[in-house]
């Protein structure tokens, strides 16, 4: 039907701390890394063999991807980089170049391959785009989302005809200058083709490079725009929004692991939660192994990662605490993305454990 590819080779440097020890496509959404779940919507729409380019980390994502087989594809790897000085540095060659690498030494790209950014969440129906690339004879295609006109200046943002044919570009352009406000996904479609545009050994970009090329030599380069939902986690605010959209049921198939014990409210193995001690409000998942002590409280969309602990009167309200993440006592944690070492508040802001200067008291629960 056709083939993948996911973009993994990026640093993730504007969600740091959370892509400190990561690359940015581990990135957890309910215990699951954001990659995870393209790979299933892949599978779902029947693609079968997905490469994978990696550079940042790029361990961390083969070892829990492997060869695919636990999700009924075929995976591969490709590694940009160099060894230098005893050293192995990541050097990723863009999304563009990146590809190019994976068809010179293969010709991996022998049928029509779809290409999706390995960093956010879509629900995108993959064979409704499939056909309609193929019924306009598209040599590449490239999604969009309409965007409110005063947030153009967040995005790339295609030009297109009324058939649809993409006629320019805009890079993150000013509102009032702004000839469209469809945006690019960072979802496209590719024929075979369009990657002989490409040249070989260098660093080159899809939105930067490729498309201005197709346009500029007038090929069948075509935007779909179709309703679906497409959460970019581009920075660590929007990380956390993606959180709150996810607990409160607003992506289609994301489903909330564990058990609903009340309306609202799902629980993990080996967590017993006694409602008369402590408050719940959901939604709000609490995974496997936490430990609730009386008087806590936890106020949804929430998300309490296994193994972690919520001591005595301490509240959290619509925030995420990563796995094995111990709450001080009395605490109240408001909008917050917390790890056993960092917490994050909703607009990017990090905080050390230890830092004096943060009233806050948090830590590792297998301390």
């Amino acid at each position: 039907m056709a083939k993948g590819m996911i973009l993994a080779a990026g640093q993730g440097t504007r969600v740091r701390p959370l892509t400190k020890d990561l690359p940015k496509p581990m990135v957890p959404i309910l215990d699951k890394p954001v990659m995870e779940y393209l790979v299933e919507r892949l599978a779902a729409h029947g693609v079968r063999q997905i490469m994978v380019n990696v550079a940042w980390n790029h361990h961390k994502i083969e070892q829990y991807f492997r060869d695919g087989r636990r999700w009924g594809v075929e995976i591969g790897y490709s590694y940009e980089g160099v060894y230098e000085h005893g050293d192995i540095l990541p050097r990723p060659l863009g999304s563009a170049g990146g590809m190019k690498r994976i068809q010179d030494m293969s010709g991996f790209f022998d049928e029509t391959t779809i290409v999706l950014c390995g960093d956010a969440l879509v629900d995108l129906d993959i064979t409704a785009a499939l056909a309609e690339h193929r019924a306009k004879g598209a040599l590449a295609s490239v999604v969009t989302l309409p965007v409110p006109r005063e947030q153009v200046g967040n995005y790339g943002i295609v030009v297109a005809d009324e058939d649809g044919r993409v006629v320019s570009f805009q890079e993150k352009p000013r509102p009032e200058e702004a000839r469209s406000n469809l945006a690019s996904t960072g979802i496209y479609i590719f024929e075979p083709a369009v990657l002989d545009l490409v040249p070989s050994g260098r660093v080159f970009d899809i939105g930067a490079e490729l498309f201005p090329l197709l346009v500029e030599r007038g090929l069948p380069f075509y935007a779909q725009s179709r309703p679906f939902h497409w959460i970019d986690i581009g920075r660590v605010s929007d990380y956390w929004s993606v959180l709150q959209r996810v607990i409160s049921g607003e992506i289609a198939d994301l489903c909330m692991p564990g058990t609903e014990v009340r309306p609202g409210v799902w629980v993990g193995l080996n967590t017993r939660i006694d409602f008369d001690r402590v408050q719940v409000t959901g939604p709000v998942y609490i995974g496997s192994s936490v430990r609730l002590e009386e008087g806590c409280s936890i106020v949804g969309p929430a998300w309490i990662g296994h193994g972690s602990h919520l001591r005595a009167g301490s509240r959290v309200e619509r925030s995420v605490l990563f796995e094995y993440t111990r709450i001080g006592a009395g605490m109240l944690f408001q909008d917050m993305i917390v790890s056993p070492s960092y917490c994050v508040d909703r607009h990017g802001r990090a905080t050390y454990v230890g830092d004096d200067r943060c009233p806050l008291r948090w830590g590792d629960a297998r301390a």
